[in-house]
């Protein structure tokens, strides 16, 4: 396998995950400096996400015309630049401003990562080789957060900010590096002339539909893991990072198996419609029984660890369709991510308030048992 490629997208895969998440342990703190409110602070993911998912649908379907390697040398480049930017923002409007380009710069390479890696492999190996890209954004929760939170005590959140940046310019000069001595699309083959109704057939759509599933039923824990752990357990901040790194393992570990299963067994959608059903069956377990705070803990790392298998299968699943549309379809799928990701902060939001935590274990499977249908009632072929 192309083991420099892979390591350049995952460290491509973590600087975009990073320039969102890492945020989370200075949302006080900017919030104070850039005297404004914490829910307006908090905010910015919503608006990061929008400009993420059109980003990712335009740079796709660009990447199948002119090429992969100008976005994804230029995405990290220009994500490094926004990300500059909000840290010399003398105000809350500029911190927005530069936010909403970082999630369109992010959108920019995120999925043509993807589509120019399953380009690079086998089939056989596709499975393992996007797990591999993907354990990048895993890393974000095990890593990311951890290291910001330790560096903004000395440098703050702007410096923080900073490091993330040179990492992306980083993975920008990688990919330089990685993506030569090939054409990197369809169209620089000389293969048919690329369009969105023809990558977007029915079992794309169904496909997509998964995807969305399968990101609000792993969101509605990402987002809310902590609180759950604080509000049940009263966990304090100090010392709910160990919680969530076993939690962050446990998706870094599904991923690699996933990959795994993807290329060795014979049918990747029952691989998924299998993974989802069990983590559905976690997640009951997961907001229904509250043995300890160390039981909680296992139960959320088999939850994230059975959720993670399904994904690389249906990427995989994605990465079957015709070089000239890859792109295309890989762009949307980063838009129908997010689009998941929104869905799970408001279904989350919903559910808090209409029946607290212990109706998040019968959402989640109810979700999770939905993607499974969608997977096991009609087929598309070679996915």
């Amino acid at each position: 396998m192309p083991w420099a490629l892979l390591a350049s997208g995952a460290l491509a895969m973590f600087a975009a995950a990073s320039s969102g998440t890492t945020r989370a342990p200075f949302l006080l703190d900017m919030a104070r400096d850039l005297s404004t409110s914490l829910p307006l602070v908090a905010n910015l993911v919503a608006a990061t996400s929008v400009s993420w998912a059109i980003a990712g649908m335009l740079a796709g379907a660009g990447s199948d015309r002119w090429g992969r390697r100008p976005f994804l040398v230029l995405g990290p480049l220009a994500l490094a630049a926004a990300l500059i930017g909000i840290s010399a923002a003398p105000n809350f409007l500029w911190v927005t401003l530069w936010s909403v380009a970082t999630g369109g710069c992010s959108g920019m390479f995120t999925g043509v990562i993807f589509a120019e890696t399953s380009s690079r492999v086998a089939d056989g190996q596709q499975g393992r080789a996007l797990g591999w890209v993907m354990s990048g954004q895993s890393l974000t929760l095990l890593l990311g957060v951890p290291i910001a939170a330790y560096l903004g005590a000395f440098i703050g959140w702007r410096g923080v900010n900073l490091c993330v940046g040179a990492l992306a310019a980083t993975s920008a000069l990688l990919m330089f590096l990685t993506t030569r001595g090939r054409p990197t699309s369809a169209r620089a083959a000389g293969s048919k002339r690329p369009s969105t109704r023809s990558a977007l057939s029915w079992p794309v759509i169904r496909l997509l539909a998964m995807g969305v599933a399968e990101r609000i039923c792993y969101g509605l824990t990402i987002v809310y893991f902590a609180t759950y752990l604080q509000s049940t357990y009263r966990v304090g901040l100090d010392t709910v990072a160990i919680p969530l790194a076993i939690f962050a393992s446990g998706n870094i570990l599904g991923t690699i198996l996933g990959g795994q299963l993807a290329d060795k067994l014979p049918n990747r959608l029952t691989i998924f419609a299998i993974a989802m059903l069990t983590s559905g069956a976690a997640a009951l377990a997961l907001f229904g029984w509250t043995p300890s705070v160390a039981g909680t803990v296992a139960l959320g790392f088999v939850y994230v660890f059975l959720n993670a298998i399904a994904r690389p299968a249906l990427m995989a699943g994605l990465a079957q369709v015709p070089a000239h549309v890859r792109g295309t379809v890989m762009g949307w799928n980063v838009t129908c991510s997010s689009i998941g990701w929104m869905g799970a902060a408001g279904l989350g939001g919903w559910m808090l308030g209409f029946q607290g935590f212990s109706g998040f274990g019968p959402l989640t499977a109810a979700v999770a048992t939905i993607a499974a249908i969608l997977a096991l009632v009609r087929r598309p072929t070679r996915a």
